[in-house]
């Protein structure tokens, strides 16, 4: 069954123990019972201050405690959580601030100089709230987020609902950024509906949640890699926290694999959740450099989301993780649970390309509306049926081109091209929205960077199509590598498995391929490279 966080939250707080850690980042440990009490007291101001149920709450940070907290608080106050990418512009910043219709924005003191210079275009927001970094005091037009988490007011009653929301913004690789629209019930179901483990079922009401969390059943020490202000991370945590489980972020203001290392021996973590080959390759080469210096064998799983993990990156990190389950999921801010993948790490080494195994929620359709027949090697999208959003926010022209009914059923359609194995299985192709038409021939640029990484100097590439008068797009790659190697080599490979055409008219070689905090890449940057090149 499927409740409002705030439901769920409720339950999770009278069962814990007070004293055990549930959110942790370096040396800063914030217990059950403290952040019952802080997020408490943060939802009753923003009550008292006089934010209306329904209202947008601004995350504005880097991974820290104080952001689940918000979020926390958000939930009992019945707000809904907005997250802020923190490294927008000026003007990318208003624009999510206005489009979301934030009426409160939580930042960092980090961020101070950019929300003042905002300010004066911010009309509809009526607090803010400063986060201290130990840099002095808050904005004069600022309530500090100390004095407002530590006051001891209670949390407001009756003010969460079954129609609370929570906001993703994408990224914006299409476009301006969207705002995903979820219902807490449907995400909580989406998220497993408090499932102690993938595949197993979920409780059927609170009682039954309550009693599988009395019994041990509980969420674990989960360390999250990629920035909380996406999709990727933030949904893992969330579904951690409110299952009971400790929250571990790692310091930095950017991914260091030997930080989060050492985060993964100190809080001996059983989950990482990392977002492919971005996080997964430094984590395991950090290993390989130095061995023995980090015991990791409370880690029984690694989670990637949010980006392809290639078969190369799972061997290099399962060679050190052997008794680990590397998990590879399949989904985005607008759909979770389109399949899955598991390897042991132990039998990661030599493991085929990745298929997802789907349930019955999840269909491949041609693009003119045909079920593709499981081994007939034909391609079509992705459809995954409910709990699904609502749509995107203040966007009803794109959300009906990504939530469509098929069959009298709707369904979310995110734009994942795919096969279907003859044993149901998925194989992905690649995002229809990256797709490059070279020559009249269509090119997934995930395949050509796929098959790019398999050769063993290949540490990164992105592949991405330029304009050309010949072929009216002419597939190019930006590559990192990590011993020397030239383009003729690469193509060469390339051709073993892939036919000629998708091959690069072009390959810029980097010494680090452009991708952002959350390891999802950054094409705007790339064909920049190119152009400089």
């Amino acid at each position: 069954m499927s409740w409002p966080f705030a439901a769920v939250l409720a339950v999770t707080e009278r069962v814990m123990d007070p004293a055990k850690p549930a959110l942790a980042h370096g040396s800063v440990v914030r217990t059950w019972g403290q952040l019952k009490a802080r997020s408490d007291a943060l939802a009753g101001a923003f009550v008292e201050a006089g934010i209306p149920q329904g209202a947008k709450v601004a995350h504005y940070m880097r991974n820290r405690p104080e952001y689940l907290e918000t979020s926390a608080a958000c939930w009992k106050a019945g707000l809904t959580h907005v997250n802020i990418n923190y490294r927008y512009t000026e003007n990318e910043l208003f624009y999510i601030f206005d489009n979301a219709d934030a009426a409160v924005i939580v930042y960092a003191q980090e961020f101070a100089p950019q929300v003042a210079a905002l300010r004066p275009r911010l009309e509809k927001v009526k607090l803010f709230v400063e986060v201290s970094d130990g840099g002095g005091p808050a904005q004069n037009f600022a309530q500090p987020y100390e004095a407002l988490a530590s006051f001891g007011r209670p949390a407001p009653l009756g003010r969460a609902g079954e129609d609370d929301l929570l906001f993703i913004y994408t990224g914006g690789t299409t476009g301006m950024p969207k705002g995903v629209m979820w219902r807490q019930t449907e995400l909580w179901a989406a998220l497993g509906g408090g499932s102690p483990a993938p595949g197993m079922p979920p409780p059927q009401t609170l009682e039954a949640f309550e009693e599988m969390l009395r019994q041990g059943q509980t969420g674990m020490p989960t360390l999250i890699c990629a920035p909380l202000m996406h999709g990727a991370g933030y949904l893992i945590a969330v579904n951690q926290l409110l299952r009971g489980g400790t929250v571990v972020t790692a310091e930095g203001a950017s991914f260091v694999a030997e930080h989060a290392l050492d985060a993964m021996q100190t809080h001996k973590v059983a989950v990482a959740a990392i977002v492919g080959d971005a996080f997964g390759r430094p984590l395991a080469r950090a290993l390989e450099a130095n061995p023995g210096r980090w015991d990791v064998s409370a880690t029984r799983m690694v989670i990637s989301s949010g980006a392809m993990w290639s078969p190369e990156a799972k061997a290099l990190l399962g060679k050190h993780m052997p008794g680990a389950i590397l998990l590879d999921t399949l989904g985005s801010s607008e759909v979770m649970g389109m399949g899955m993948s598991m390897t042991p790490g132990a039998a990661a080494a030599g493991a085929a390309p990745t298929r997802f195994m789907a349930d019955a929620r999840t269909k491949v359709i041609t693009d003119d509306g045909r079920e593709v027949i499981p081994g007939s090697g034909e391609l079509g999208r992705i459809f995954r049926g409910g709990p699904i959003p609502l749509g995107y926010y203040k966007d009803p022209e794109k959300s009906g081109r990504t939530f469509m009914e098929y069959n009298g059923a709707r369904y979310a359609v995110p734009g994942d091209y795919a096969t279907i194995e003859a044993d149901g299985t998925i194989t992905l192709i690649g995002r229809g929205s990256q797709v490059i038409n070279t020559g009249g021939e269509k090119v997934f640029v995930e395949e050509v960077e796929e098959t790019l990484k398999t050769h063993p100097a290949v540490e990164d590439a992105l592949v991405f199509g330029l304009a050309d008068e010949k072929w009216g797009q002419a597939v190019t790659a930006v590559v990192e590598t990590v011993s020397p190697v030239s383009a003729e080599d690469l193509i060469a490979h390339l051709r073993q498995t892939l036919a000629p055409y998708k091959s690069p008219k072009r390959i810029i070689f980097t010494a680090k391929c452009p991708r952002g905090p959350n390891g999802k890449a950054n094409y705007e940057a790339a064909k920049a490279l190119a152009a400089a090149g």
